[in-house]
């Protein structure tokens, strides 16, 4: 079968390879339809993985697909039905995987496509335990961005951010995959949204939306904005993923007793901060990685409600490699997907 692999840093190659394996006890075979990219996706291309990893490596961390087969005492799941994955190997033994909240695994495998092979490739065979079924109406581009990027927002907003309707949130990065999912989740609660872009067309964008307020970084200090259109109160929730750039004007736009959501740092990966403006301000600062299977599904069904995924570029495999230079770039609006 084909598979897209990383030979090397920014050595992308569609090459062949053995199919997986028939499906054992809890197991299912996926014939896998559609990839969504992620910025995980470009650390890797990069070369930046943190912990030694095999390549050739099959890349793709978060997709759908439909099951082509069921192994021995899978249940709730059938031939033909359409499913997304899991992005993680985890134990599922310990406490939190028993709970679903796999994001937490005290003896996790590794990330597909990043520490392990991902979904890049035409069948998967994994634990059914691992895999989710997508609502009728659904479509596969849609739905494999569940997996990451609206379960990421999902988790970040509603369970550690604890964001409630008629709250202000500022979303950083509005024009990215997972920004554009936090405008339209914060809006679809009736929340005030502010948010960050890099031009002026990803702003008319980012209004488009539903994001009231938008601030151009590259021509106004967001902070400065933010706070001026707020009448210097700050905003309820910051929703952050930019890191180093942006971490201390986050922490102005936050009104006192606010919270922080972080779950990237694609600028850098380590900043400083004033402590006594943290600790008088009673500012909340949360980290938050990945999602739980919760929130997968939570995602699945606001898709299936209408509050679907904004798609930037649908690429085929071989093209891959540009749609992660395309991410890197910046020069996106929503998300990039790769179909099958």
């Amino acid at each position: 079968m084909q598979a897209l692999q990383l030979f090397g840093d920014r050595d992308l190659r569609v090459s062949e390879v053995e199919p997986p394996p028939a499906p054992g006890p809890g197991e299912v075979r996926i014939r896998v339809r559609a990839v969504g990219l992620n910025f995980i996706d470009v650390w890797g291309f990069r070369g930046m993985a943190f912990a030694k990893r095999k390549l050739p490596l099959t890349v793709g961390a978060e997709a759908s697909g439909e099951i082509v087969g069921v192994g021995e005492g899978v249940e709730g799941l059938a031939e033909g039905d359409r499913v997304v994955m899991y992005g993680a190997q985890t134990c599922g033994r310990c406490k939190a995987c028993r709970e679903g909240r796999d994001n937490l695994c005290e003896d996790v495998s590794g990330v597909m496509g990043f520490h392990l092979d991902g979904f890049a490739r035409e069948f998967v065979t994994m634990s059914a335990r691992l895999v989710i079924k997508v609502p009728e109406g659904v479509s596969f581009t849609d739905a494999a961005c569940a997996p990451i990027a609206f379960g990421t927002v999902q988790h970040m907003l509603f369970d550690n951010a604890k964001l409630e309707p008629g709250e202000s949130i500022l979303v950083h990065a509005g024009g990215s995959g997972i920004g554009t999912a936090a405008i339209k989740m914060a809006k679809a609660i009736g929340c005030t949204v502010f948010t960050t872009v890099g031009d002026d067309a990803k702003g008319e964008k980012a209004a488009a939306l539903g994001a009231d307020h938008v601030v151009n970084y590259r021509t106004e200090r967001f902070e400065g904005e933010v706070r001026r259109l707020t009448k210097r109160k700050g905003v309820d929730v910051v929703f952050e993923h930019v890191g180093p750039e942006t971490w201390n004007g986050s922490l102005l736009c936050l009104k006192r007793g606010g919270r922080l959501v972080t779950c990237g740092s694609t600028s850098g990966v380590s900043t400083s901060m004033n402590l006594m403006q943290l600790f008088q301000q009673q500012y909340r600062i949360t980290g938050s990685f990945g999602c739980s299977m919760t929130n997968i599904r939570a995602s699945l069904a606001k898709m299936a409600e209408g509050l679907t995924p904004v798609i930037d570029t649908v690429l085929p495999l071989a093209e891959f490699g540009q749609g992660l230079e395309r991410l890197e770039s910046r020069k996106v609006f929503g998300k990039i997907l790769v179909t099958l």
